[in-house]
């Protein structure tokens, strides 16, 4: 059985509103000849007139009457769903969010997100995952709406990404250590003992290499244990005479009270993006969320949809 030509709802809803063939063809770019045949489809398809004249007019069947506030609906229906989606109404929007983040992220930004979607959206809700590996299976799975991180290798196609912010690599002791005053060289630096951090157990990382640089005898850090997240670090220095070696913006939070210093050498710099995976593209409320995240990271009120 050959499918309807559902074009001819557009052109039944326009014929039924102007009860007349010239007005409807004008309307829809149509000659008078072109709309004649048009309704002679129609009338084949419903099996009814439709349209009868009447003296100098058309005037509609009872059958017509019956369709036209249906075939209305449809057609504004329609019409719905082939139109990009509007922008969520912010004040009413009721929905969960879950962002996975880096250690530190959420202590650095997660109060100023928080007030910024209460203020503007407060039926929704942030629920905020330790990142605990480096995957994206958990956005593919649909059990994270966003993450953070630093991309430093080809992504899947599926997933998406944009850059947040470039962080740096600073030093940090606890305010009584040695290091809080004078100058710090990479002799004093690297005399220190270091608190290094590496999910992965490693003892050296971006901090070493850049410290080692190219030369023939390099520099080395006296790295004397290893955490897993830079809040440990932060806590291992504060109580103690190590140094960590953590990214500026990042733990700027859990660093309070202590002493930072720019390193003795070339600092590494990371940028951390935000990534989401492609099916929430163009998804009104998670684009708003995003834009959100991005505002408060750079120091930029984000837009509020009208």
């Amino acid at each position: 059985m050959a499918l309807p030509d559902l074009n001819l709802l557009v052109t039944l809803d326009v014929l039924l509103d102007e009860g007349s063939v010239t007005r409807a063809g004008a309307r829809l770019a149509l000659s008078p000849s072109a709309m004649s045949r048009a309704l002679a489809r129609l009338r084949r398809a419903t099996g009814d007139p439709l349209l009868v004249r009447a003296g100098r007019g058309l005037v509609p069947t009872p059958r017509a009457l019956e369709l036209r506030d249906r075939v209305r609906h449809l057609v504004r229906d329609a019409e719905e769903v082939l139109r990009p989606a509007a922008a969520p109404a912010l004040a009413a929007l009721e929905r969960t969010f879950a962002l996975r983040t880096g250690d530190g992220f959420v202590e650095r930004f997660g109060p100023e997100l928080v007030a910024e979607v209460g203020r503007v959206a407060p039926g929704v809700r942030l629920r905020f995952l330790r990142k605990a590996v480096k995957d994206t299976g958990s956005l593919r799975a649909g059990g994270v709406d966003l993450e953070t991180g630093v991309v430093d290798r080809p992504l899947p196609p599926d997933v998406v990404a944009t850059p947040l912010f470039t962080d740096r690599f600073v030093g940090v002791v606890r305010a009584e250590h040695p290091l809080a005053s004078g100058e710090v060289t990479t002799a004093r630096y690297t005399a220190a003992r270091h608190v290094h951090v590496s999910r992965r157990g490693r003892t050296d990382g971006l901090v070493d290499a850049a410290l080692a640089g190219d030369g023939p005898d390099p520099a080395r850090r006296d790295v004397v244990t290893v955490v897993d997240g830079f809040g440990a670090a932060l806590a291992m220095a504060r109580a103690s005479d190590l140094v960590a070696t953590v990214p500026e913006r990042h733990t700027e939070t859990l660093r309070d009270g202590m002493h930072a210093f720019a390193l003795p050498f070339p600092a590494p710099e990371v940028v951390v993006s935000l990534l989401w995976h492609a099916r929430f593209d163009a998804d009104p409320a998670h684009r708003w969320l995003r834009d959100l995240v991005r505002g408060v990271t750079t120091g930029r009120a984000a837009a509020v949809p009208r």
